[in-house]
């Protein structure tokens, strides 16, 4: 089911590649819903996004819910680890 829940976080000083190569990113947007492409019914869904270089400026990820728990474990993990570096 769609929560319509979405978040939305400022991403300065990161980069994303696309079709067209490396550009930097501004924002990111995480949400639940129906994907595009991927085979499931509802995803975990990031786009990350440059707007003010138009709409091709724009990595997106549709992740299985089981996928984006396994990467937000991940994330913690490595980004727990760097801190102490």
């Amino acid at each position: 089911m769609c929560t319509y829940s979405t978040e939305k976080i400022d991403v300065d000083r990161s980069s994303g590649k696309g079709a067209d190569g490396w550009f930097p990113l501004r924002t990111a947007t995480v949400y639940y819903d129906h994907p595009v492409h991927a085979p499931d019914d509802h995803t975990v869904n990031i786009d990350f996004l440059a707007p003010d270089r138009g709409p091709g400026a724009r990595v997106a990820v549709e992740l299985s819910l089981d996928t984006a728990k396994a990467l937000l474990e991940a994330l913690q993990v490595t980004v727990e680890r760097a801190a102490h570096h």
